[in-house]
């Protein structure tokens, strides 16, 4: 199916988040778990055969995996767009603590011919893979990484943490590049107030912690942080700045 777009996942996506609690069944997986996740994710992506349906994935056509629901195996939907080479991660690792921020990653996936859309699979509170390395969203990311795929992650913060901001930039753990500098003008042409963590403090919002860009081994990675009222009202606006960046270039 080459040229082809994940035709299930905008249908399934709200369901699919709004099925995650704090109380939900999930696990950590185990090391044959993550080894497996990887070798199937690097056949999937490469048109190869592959075993995600041992670790409960369905697999639609060559675009879509989605974990198996209601289980505690809840390790995420990872969406590939067949109508372009690989260009973009697209991450969303707090899709239903960080509200919209799934809305925000699939609109930004639709509109980057090449994408790769990766959302967790279960609550923050029963599994935070922004800062666990033993998750399939960790795996798959980081091999991306290692392909030389650019990543943008998305997450929110409340309007009342840092007022003097619509939107925090960085890249994380890793230094801070030409791409998180482009985003960073495109935000603020855009009327959105901007910090700039690495040129100022940015009430912990840097994402310093975070172990994908700790992963992320010279390619770009860029931690958007977006008010609540942001997520809400202008969501069309940041995927357009995020467009404008191109964060497919060094």
């Amino acid at each position: 199916m080459s040229g082809s777009r994940p035709g299930g996942v905008d249908s399934l996506l709200r369901g699919f988040t709004a099925a995650q609690s704090a109380r939900q069944p999930y696990r950590v997986p185990t090391p044959a778990e993550l080894r497996t996740a990887e070798s199937g994710f690097a056949a999937f992506l490469d048109h190869r055969s592959h075993d995600l349906g041992e670790l409960g994935f369905s697999v639609e056509g060559d675009t879509l995996a989605v974990q198996e629901p209601g289980t505690e195996r809840a390790w995420g939907l990872y969406a590939v767009d067949r109508s372009a080479p690989p260009s973009l991660v697209v991450e969303v690792p707090h899709a239903s603590s960080d509200l919209r921020t799934d809305r925000i990653g699939l609109a930004l996936f639709r509109q980057v011919p090449g994408a790769v859309l990766a959302i967790c699979g279960a609550h923050r509170r029963r599994e935070d893979p922004a800062h666990e390395t033993r998750s399939v969203f960790h795996v798959v990311t980081t091999l991306l990484a290692r392909r030389g795929l650019p990543q943008v992650q998305l997450h929110g913060f409340g309007d009342t943490t840092l007022t003097s901001a619509d939107v925090v930039l960085s890249a994380g753990a890793a230094e801070a590049g030409d791409a998180a500098r482009r985003a960073a003008d495109r935000f603020a042409a855009a009327g959105f107030r901007v910090c700039r963590a690495w040129d100022e403090p940015c009430r912990g919002l840097a994402g310093t912690t975070n172990v994908q860009s700790q992963a992320a081994a010279g390619t770009p990675f860029l931690h958007v942080e977006l008010s609540r009222t942001v997520r809400e009202t202008r969501r069309a606006d940041v995927v357009r700045a995020l467009l404008d960046a191109d964060l497919r270039k060094p």
